[in-house]
């Protein structure tokens, strides 16, 4: 007689994938590569949402404080209460918008450019170790699956 438990494992690993298991697959990969990612920042002696912050900065330039809110999925006041905690520490500086008045920009300074840089190529290595289970083909390959499932859904949820 079968083993039970063998034929079950076997008819899960033949079986198509449904939405279901796709998005529990994603959900469960998801989590264990951020939880290496904040284990990561957390080895560079830095908080999660400053490292998220000078990241920014470093790769996008100088953003208003609204702007870079958005981006590393702050509230107003946490934005706010953040970029204070990076100006005074000497890691970035507020400056006025040469096109409107209104805007306070946000900027790295030199000693910001120099520690984001620093912690950003170590926590780079930290990444590389976390997907190192793909080649770099299936690595290729995933990122345009992914960008074509999430595009897909977003179509969808577009639609009235």
């Amino acid at each position: 007689m079968a083993d039970c438990d063998q034929f079950d494992k076997e008819d899960a690993q033949n079986a198509q994938p449904t939405g279901a298991k796709i998005w529990l697959s994603l959900w469960k990969s998801g989590r264990s590569v951020e939880a290496h990612a904040v284990s990561s920042i957390a080895s560079l002696g830095i908080s999660l949402t400053d490292f998220a912050v000078l990241e920014v900065l470093l790769h996008k330039g100088a953003l208003p404080v609204n702007t870079i809110g958005k981006k590393v999925l702050l509230t107003s006041g946490s934005i706010t209460t953040a970029i204070d905690r990076l100006v005074q520490k000497g890691l970035v500086e507020r400056l006025d918008s040469v096109s409107d008045r209104r805007v306070r920009m946000v900027s790295l300074t030199k000693e910001g450019a120099r520690q984001i840089k620093i912690a950003f190529a170590e926590h780079q290595k930290h990444l590389e170790l976390a997907v190192s289970p793909l080649t770099k083909d299936e690595q290729r390959q995933l990122v345009e699956l992914l960008k074509k499932l999430g595009q897909g859904a977003d179509l969808l949820l577009s639609k009235p």
